[in-house]
Parts: C-alpha cells; sequence; structure tokens
C-alpha cells in the first residue's frame, strides 16, 4: 500500500473541517484523568482526616476472634478452690452442666486433679504445684498464699504470661487458664449450642434420643396433669436459656407488623397516587399537594418514624406498623402516580368513547394495566419490611429485634444473638421466594421466579 502524505495546507483544512477530532476542548481531553486524580486526592484526604493507618494499626482484631467464637461455641467456667492440699471445684450457679456437673474433662484422682483441653494440652494441680502441658512444652507453677509464681528457671513459654501475683495461660480455642493464689480459674469451650432443645431443668435434658422417644411413647407420666408428649413440647418452648417460645413469638410480630404496615400503606397509596397522577387528575394544586405529601413521608426515614411512634404510642408493634405505613404510602404512592403517568390513554379513551362513567373509565381502561404492577410492587416492598420490621424494632418498635438487641446489649449472650439472626436470615429467604413466585405470577415474567 502507498502511504499518503498530507501538506500543511490540507492538514490546516482538515482541522477547520473537523474541530471536534482536532481541537478538542480542555474539559474533553482531560475529563477522565482529571476525575482519577480527584479521586485519588480525595481518598489521601480521607485517609489523612479519619487517621485511617491509626485506626487500623489500633484496631483490638482480637475482640473480633472471641466475639466471632462466642456465636457458634461456649464456655463453661470452673473453679479450683485449694485449701492446704486439697483441691475442690465449684461451678457457676447457672452452669450449663446442670445441678450436679461431672464432666470427663475434670478428673480428681488420689489428691491430684486434671483439667484436659484436648489432646495432649492439660492442667495438672497436686498440692500447691501445678504442671501446664502444651505444645510439647511443660510450665511448672508454684501456687502461695500471696502469689503463683514460676516453679523453676525455665523461660516462659509463649503461650503463658506473667502478670502481677498470677499466671496465665491461653489454650488457643479451647480455652484460658488464670492460676492465682489460692484458686484456679478455668475457661473451656466448646464447639455448638449447649441445652437447645432442653435446659437443665427438664426431665429429658441429657438424654439422648432415643431415650426421650422412649419416654414420650411408652414411659409413664412424668407429671399426672399431661402427657410426656406435651410436657416436652412445653419444655422446648419454655426452654430457659433459649426462650424458644417468645423468640418465635417476636419472629411472627415482625411479620404481622411488616404485612399489616406494608396492606395499609398500600390501600392508601392506591387512591392517592390517582389524585397525584397528572394525567388521571388534571388538577395542578391537587397533583403537587399530593406529591408534596409522598416526598414529605418517604423523605423522613423508616428508623426514625419507628423513633417518633415509640415516643408516641409507646413501645411495641404499633410503632412500628405506624413506622412501616408512614414511610411505605410515601414510596408506594410516588411510584403508583408514576406508573399512572406512563400507562397506554388508548384503553382508556377507548372506554371512555362507549359513554362509561368516570369511575368505569378507571376501573376498566386503567385498573387492569396498572393493577399486576401494584401488586408487584406491594409484594417487594411487604418483603422488603420484613427486613426493616427487625431493624426498627431494635428502638422499641416490637418484633425480633427488640428481642435481638436485649440479647446484643448483654455482651455475653453472643450464641442467642447467632440463633436469632439464622431464624431471621431463614424468614426473609423464605418471604423472598414467596414474593418472587407471586410477582413472576402477576407480571407473566418466568425469570423471576428461576433466579
Amino acid at each position: 500500500m502507498t502511504a499518503l502524505t498530507l501538506n500543511a495546507a490540507q492538514v490546516a483544512d482538515y482541522e477547520n473541517r473537523y474541530p471536534h477530532v482536532f481541537r478538542r476542548p480542555f474539559s474533553k481531553r482531560y475529563t477522565l484523568p482529571l476525575i482519577v486524580l480527584g479521586v485519588l486526592v480525595y481518598l489521601a484526604y480521607s485517609w489523612w482526616f479519619f487517621a485511617i493507618g491509626t485506626v487500623l494499626s489500633e484496631g483490638q482484631w482480637d475482640r473480633a476472634g472471641i466475639t466471632a467464637r462466642q456465636w457458634y461455641s461456649y464456655e463453661v467456667r470452673p473453679t479450683i478452690r485449694i485449701n492446704g492440699d486439697e483441691a475442690k471445684v465449684t461451678y457457676p450457679r447457672f452452669s450449663v452442666l446442670g445441678k450436679n456437673p461431672d464432666p470427663e474433662w475434670i478428673q480428681q484422682l488420689n489428691g491430684r486433679t486434671s483439667v484436659i483441653f484436648g489432646g495432649s494440652e492439660a492442667l495438672h494441680l497436686s498440692g500447691n504445684t501445678v504442671i501446664v502441658e502444651k505444645d510439647g512444652e511443660t510450665l511448672n507453677v508454684r501456687i502461695d498464699a500471696d502469689a503463683a509464681r514460676l516453679a523453676d528457671d525455665k523461660p516462659l513459654p509463649s503461650w503463658a504470661l506473667l502478670k502481677n501475683d498470677e499466671v496465665q495461660v491461653d489454650f488457643g480455642f479451647s480455652g484460658s487458664v488464670r492460676i492465682m493464689p489460692e484458686r484456679i480459674t478455668i475457661n473451656r469451650r466448646f464447639l455448638g449450642w449447649p441445652n437447645f432443645v432442653f435446659d437443665t431443668n427438664s426431665p429429658f435434658w441429657g438424654k439422648s434420643v432415643g431415650e426421650v422417644t422412649s419416654m414420650i411413647t411408652s414411659g409413664e407420666r412424668i407429671k399426672p396433669e399431661m402427657s410426656n408428649l406435651s410436657l416436652a413440647f412445653n419444655n422446648i418452648w419454655n426452654n430457659a436459656e433459649w426462650q424458644h417460645g417468645d423468640v418465635w413469638t417476636k419472629m411472627l410480630q415482625t411479620i404481622v407488623m411488616a404485612f399489616v404496615g406494608t396492606l395499609f400503606a398500600g390501600l392508601v397509596a392506591l387512591p392517592l397516587a390517582f389524585i397525584a397522577a397528572r394525567n388521571i387528575t388534571p388538577n395542578f394544586f391537587a397533583n403537587q399537594i399530593t406529591k408534596r405529601l409522598f416526598d414529605f413521608l418517604r423523605s423522613v426515614d423508616m428508623f426514625i418514624w419507628a423513633l417518633f411512634f415509640t415516643r408516641a404510642f409507646g413501645p411495641g408493634p404499633l410503632a412500628g406498623i405506624s413506622a412501616i405505613f408512614f414511610t411505605d404510602t410515601g414510596t408506594l404512592g410516588k411510584l403508583y402516580s408514576e406508573t399512572l403517568e406512563n400507562i397506554d390513554d388508548k384503553q382508556r379513551e377507548g372506554v371512555k368513547s362507549v359513554g362509561a362513567s368516570p369511575a368505569n373509565v378507571q376501573r376498566y381502561g386503567v385498573i387492569p394495566q396498572v393493577m399486576p404492577v401494584f401488586l408487584s410492587q406491594m409484594l417487594y416492598f411487604w418483603e422488603s419490611n420484613t427486613r426493616s420490621a427487625t431493624i426498627i424494632g431494635a428502638v422499641g418498635a416490637g418484633g425480633i429485634g427488640l428481642k435481638l438487641w436485649e440479647a446484643m446489649r448483654t455482651n455475653s449472650n453472643w450464641a442467642n444473638v447467632a440463633y436469632m439472626v439464622v431464624l431471621i436470615l431463614i424468614v426473609v429467604f423464605i418471604f423472598d421466594a414467596i414474593s418472587n413466585a407471586l410477582r413472576s405470577r402477576l407480571t407473566g415474567d418466568r425469570r423471576v421466579s428461576q433466579k
């Protein structure tokens, strides 16, 4: 191929004929580099202003791991009290091991007390001498009346800490030990949720599935006034540690709260949307007043409405229903009115041409077009409000949100928090599937139900 050569005049002619190609404005030529530079400057400023580097370096990351473990495991906290050559193991008043605990990981034989942490990890107490074994290393500690001290000159292992008058030992996930004057406190950790079905006060507690089944089907009545099956259900429902009955009742309350709030919002938003739609109600003032009402209702977050109504009505589901109703009336009203303003006027004009009354024009010319969309939007908001009702419940609006907040506030019952979170997730997944299936039928879109 022969290269095309242009002289200076031809180049100048092309530049004059196509200035948008050859002489682009500065803003267009450097738009992308300026955007990238602006983002980098903003990120650098944010890093400096919020001291992100310092925050990351000073963050208590070990606490995050401890909190995460508390979601799926539990601790038993016995104390070994030393009186001369005698050692007595005591447990907290409300121990997960019941009224007469005798765990196999604590052994007392011939004046020697052993606590097994798994594998080769263990603590052995003889008299006032403690031997700790971990990772093939041994730590010897002597307990005196005023302090716990190292019994030899060996260097302190990395998993142990000498602090003031006590020695602390970390066994990782298995737990920890504090060796102090005249006593040893033990934190022994296990996987699972203890006593999830029956609490320690139940006659079925500690029994295997086969034993419980046998007691229910063929055993003598434990309480003469009710069958063993009724008693077992009562014990599960009123489990003192997990409070299944209260949790499920609060969950149902949350579902009803979301349903009623969304239903009332849809019923009120529907007629107001006809007033707000310019093609349905050709009155400027009526349109603007209704639209500004929608803006007001939806501009205040549902969480803030919940605070207002909790103050007005007191804690309970009425405050939650009112918060959902106010917020969704504004949002659904806006969506409904915009849908009405985009309908096909030919169908409405056709109904009007046969002499139908204004009410019948809307009934047969407008409603059939928009009702599937309206119902689909209501279903989506119902499913979404099931999640939102959990959040607003935390400020006193009732439901499982309040129960969840109470469990979190104690900062010691994270297994119950995990239980409620899992329950909320299951309910949301179920309602999402139901909502998707119903919306697919209303809109005729099979792909929605296949997602």
